[in-house]
């Protein structure tokens, strides 16, 4: 399906790897151009370098710390200066550390705020003018933590909604211009994942790689996990015309795994 978005200026946040690169790496693939984003220099850099031997668009790195509202400003500046406009605005950050509540401190709780809240707010706030000249979107990548409280991780469970809320009020406030919708990502394969797979083949846990990433999926209805670009061919059709009709919701990708009824 083509979805109708080669040649559209799409920024998306965090995505250097993970699921905001699986969110960039589609919208590349569909010729969009597009602007990847991390703290790390260098990462940033073999990511940009990858994603550029399979994109159909330009693709572009933009070092910035999402916490620092110089930088991410100077995010949507450098979109705008790249490529002459901003279409489509993707909003991911990295998960706030686990933990209990009672052993979680007030410096966790404004740090959570700052990395999951306000890096949206000052994302949106300096992009809403351009997403707004020729009509764009806003798709912010938060977790199913929003649907349904994880154990252990009391800052995703809180402070992700806060994004749920804004994401909603956004798509009644930046319409008709701006359509906003969010996806709640369950466990995919990324990096963090391999990573825990490998530790646990490392301590006897698993026999190897691929009987921990069956573990893994054991109790999903697919009886998988998740292949990030899952996740990202949803963030590109929601900043496709083909999910034109699509505004203020909040969808689901993790393969059945929630029981919430809503």
């Amino acid at each position: 399906m083509d979805f109708e978005i080669a040649g559209d200026a799409a920024l998306v946040t965090a995505s250097s790897s993970g699921l905001g690169n699986a969110a960039a790496t589609a919208l590349a693939r569909e010729g969009a151009d597009v602007v990847l984003n991390g703290r790390d220099e260098d990462r940033l850099d073999a990511a940009v370098e990858e994603l550029r031997e399979e994109a159909d668009g330009e693709v572009l790195g933009v070092q910035g710390d999402l916490t620092v509202a110089e930088d991410v400003e100077g995010l949507v500046e450098a979109t705008v200066e790249a490529f002459g406009g901003l279409d489509h605005l993707v909003t991911s950050a990295g998960g706030p550390p686990s933990g209990p509540f009672l052993e979680t401190t007030d410096e966790d709780w404004y740090r959570a705020f700052d990395l999951l809240v306000m890096s949206v707010v000052r994302a949106v706030r300096e992009a809403a003018p351009h997403l707004r000249e020729d009509g764009g979107t806003v798709v912010n990548v938060t977790s199913r933590s929003v649907k349904e409280a994880i154990d252990s991780l009391v800052l995703s469970n809180s402070v992700r909604m806060s994004v749920i809320g804004l994401e909603k009020t956004l798509s009644r406030e930046l319409a008709p211009e701006v359509r906003c919708n969010a996806v709640l990502p369950g466990p995919h394969e990324t990096s963090r994942i391999r990573d825990l797979i490998e530790q646990g083949v490392e301590r006897g846990e698993y026999d190897s790689y691929d009987e921990g990433l069956a573990a893994r999926g054991e109790s999903n209805p697919l009886n998988r996990i998740g292949d990030p670009m899952e996740l990202g061919n949803t963030v590109a059709f929601l900043c496709s015309p083909k999910s034109g009709y699509i505004n203020g919701t909040a969808i689901p990708v993790e393969g059945g795994l929630g029981r919430s009824n809503l």
